[in-house]
């Protein structure tokens, strides 16, 4: 089943527009469409993690030594603590040092923030990045 496309009208000053269209040229976009549609997503992802209601998904990106005392163990138990569901975690040793980890979470915005708090806080722990993002609606 497709999704019916309804076209409206928006309305713009001219400088603004030149910045719209040159941003969909350097990003890439194959329309102005698609940009809008990118950018209504974003707020909407921006105002359900906000808002605190509904379940969202995050992505815990984190690069650390695994040679730090105990620090593997702590992101673990921190883990197996947490208040949320960790639907996957991929595991890559970049060097000798370093590891790089993704932990992919479903949970209430609070909750995955905190847990992405307390990793990023260890010692040890040399690079940590939330992404958030939610299930889109289309």
């Amino acid at each position: 089943m497709s999704e019916q496309i309804i076209r409206f009208t928006i309305s713009l000053p001219e400088p603004l527009l030149n910045e719209l269209d040159n941003k969909i040229e350097t990003q890439g976009y194959v329309s102005r469409s698609e940009f809008i549609r990118d950018l209504i997503r974003e707020k909407m992802v921006k105002d359900e993690w906000e808002g605190g209601y509904d379940e969202v998904i995050g992505i815990l990106s984190i690069v650390y030594t695994h040679h730090q005392n105990d620090l593997v163990q702590k992101i673990t138990d921190i883990q197996h603590d947490a208040n949320l569901t960790i639907m996957c975690t991929t595991h890559v040793h970049v060097n000798h040092e370093n590891c790089l980890e993704t932990i992919m979470l479903k949970g209430m915005a609070d909750d995955i923030v905190g847990f992405s708090q307390k990793i990023a806080g260890l010692k040890g722990v040399k690079f940590a990045k939330l992404v958030k993002a939610a299930v889109p609606i289309s």
